[in-house]
């Protein structure tokens, strides 16, 4: 019995076997008191004789269960939470073991390994209020909901850009996603393109109300939503309305949980099959995407309450080019030119009509960055016009004003930050000029920063007599006479500057050795002297 530690129970026991051996009840009343049957306790109390109290402690005391986890196995699971997968949550975290390192345990299993060495899941959940479920739609296609999600997708690696995801409210399902350097109306074209090509036209479209999708404007009442205008449409409603797609838009974004939720799991679960990948690119990402939706939709999709679906196929008749695309209307001028933001496109004499002057045309500019025009139904394929004379004397009066020299660097029209042109639009030499102009403008600063000259405005304590008077209205701050709003009017400065300068001399004094012989004026010098 030495060391052996009994639970209360198995104490009970102990206490009814000396009471049966003292003759104080009998078999019966002891199994009665035991909840056993007499049988048992007659086993209990012949082993109890040979083995003492040590044979009504369990049996499996001190055994290793047959379905425990062996302790190399526990090692190695928490390496790997702490160092390779690191971030991950328990569910995504178990899925993985067993997809690539061959180890297969119960999500509980390493939910309780990762606790124990005080690794928590990263994904913190908030306490909900009461809320009830909406029933999914019955068949696919017949609403799919929209919507950007703005994060670190690469972490440190990249840079911050947004996934564009749609999600189908029937079965949960991603039809298509990708990355964006921003959330804009290129963007949703493509997802919407993207939805097209792999499964077709949907029935409607869930979004929230930014401004890519409409036009709303504010409500008569205060505290009230916006209103959405619908008769103006944007670049997308316009789109959908060609389509026979239903725009419908949520008023908050728990309307729309399905991509919201889509979205935290994809910030979860992408961002760390990223990470795996070492992606640094958007490209990187965008090809990593396409192989972790097939696995996405296996893992969390459902199936639909109805087989069938309702995505339309695609017209063979319509041009899907022709309709995710920007369209303007813009009036021809009188030698058939047409301007679309700084570009001057020439129209050419067709067959059925040999001049286009002061006609209403209609801008295409198609995804790939190509300019179309259509009139009535047909496609005008238009040329950069040539320049008009007067500019060609301006451009000869700029260069003979701001002759190319040697001193301007090459890389200023190679720089990215510097260039002006952009995708699509076509600026005229002009702009090499404006680079020219900046050039010079650069050169002029830095030789007035090697002669030691200030550039941009003087600093308020460079004004003449501006220490004297900074010292006068100093004393009457002090004396209270004058408040520091008046004082900064005084001197003509704002109250932040006036508030830096007196911060300034109060520490300045204090850091003094000699306080009594410091001057206001000596402490404003000493000021410029520090924001210097």
């Amino acid at each position: 019995m030495k060391g052996l530690t009994l639970t209360i129970k198995e104490q009970t026991r102990l206490s009814i076997m000396n009471g049966v051996l003292q003759r104080e009840w009998t078999i019966p009343e002891a199994a009665e008191l035991l909840g056993v049957s007499e049988r048992h306790t007659w086993r209990l109390l012949s082993a109890y004789r040979m083995e003492g109290a040590a044979a009504l402690a369990h049996g499996n005391r001190g055994r290793l269960p047959t379905n425990a986890t062996p302790g190399q196995i526990q090692t190695q699971v928490i390496a790997l939470a702490r160092e390779r997968y690191r971030g991950l949550n328990y569910s995504h975290l178990t899925e993985l073991l067993a997809e690539r390192e061959g180890i297969t345990l119960s999500r509980s299993t390493v939910r309780r390994l990762l606790k124990g060495a005080g690794l928590t899941s990263p994904r913190r959940r908030e306490d909900s209020c009461h809320r009830y479920r909406r029933p999914r739609m019955p068949q696919e296609g017949m609403l799919v909901q929209i919507d950007g999600s703005h994060h670190r997708w690469l972490e440190e690696r990249g840079p911050y850009f947004t996934l564009l995801l749609a999600v189908d409210d029937a079965t949960g399902s991603v039809p298509y996603a990708l990355f964006r350097e921003q959330e804009d109306t290129e963007g949703y074209f493509l997802l919407l393109k993207g939805i097209i090509q792999r499964r077709g036209i949907p029935m409607a479209l869930y979004s929230d109300r930014y401004f890519v999708f409409c036009y709303s404007k504010s409500a008569s009442e205060p505290g009230c939503p916006s209103v959405i205008d619908r008769s103006k449409p944007t670049q997308f409603g316009r789109a959908m309305l060609e389509l026979g797609i239903t725009q419908v838009f949520a008023r908050s974004p728990q309307a729309k949980g399905r991509v919201e939720r889509a979205n935290g799991t994809f910030q979860d679960r992408l961002v760390a099959e990223l990470r795996l990948a070492n992606a640094s690119t958007i490209d990187e990402a965008n090809s990593i995407l396409e192989g972790f939706l097939p696995r996405f939709n296996e893992r969390f999709g459902v199936p639909a309450a109805q087989p069938e679906t309702a995505y339309r196929p695609l017209d063979p008749a319509l041009d899907m080019d022709a309709v995710l695309c920007f369209k303007e209307l813009r009036r021809v001028a009188k030698d058939n030119t047409v301007q679309y933001h700084g570009q001057i496109l020439q129209i050419f004499p067709g067959i059925d009509r040999r001049s286009f002057s002061k006609t209403r045309v209609e801008v295409q500019k198609r995804l790939d960055g190509k300019l179309l025009i259509y009139y009535h139904g047909k496609i005008l394929a238009p040329e950069n016009a040539p320049p008009l004379a007067s500019y060609l004397r301006a451009k000869a009066n700029n260069k003979n004003e701001f002759p190319m020299t040697a001193s301007v660097s090459e890389d200023v029209f190679t720089d990215p930050k510097t260039t002006l042109t952009k995708p699509g639009v076509i600026w005229y030499e002009d702009s090499e000029m404006r680079l020219v102009h900046r050039q010079l403008v650069k050169d002029g600063m830095k030789r007035a920063r090697d002669l030691g000259k200030r550039i941009g405005r003087p600093r308020v304590i460079d004004r003449p007599d501006f220490p004297q008077r900074f010292a006068a209205i100093v004393e009457r701050i002090d004396l209270g006479l004058l408040s520091r709003r008046q004082a900064a009017n005084e001197l003509v400065i704002g109250y932040a500057t006036l508030k830096r300068l007196l911060d300034a001399r109060h520490s300045i004094m204090d850091m003094s050795v000699n306080r009594s012989t410091a001057t206001t004026e000596n402490h404003c010098i000493d000021y410029a002297e520090v924001i210097n």
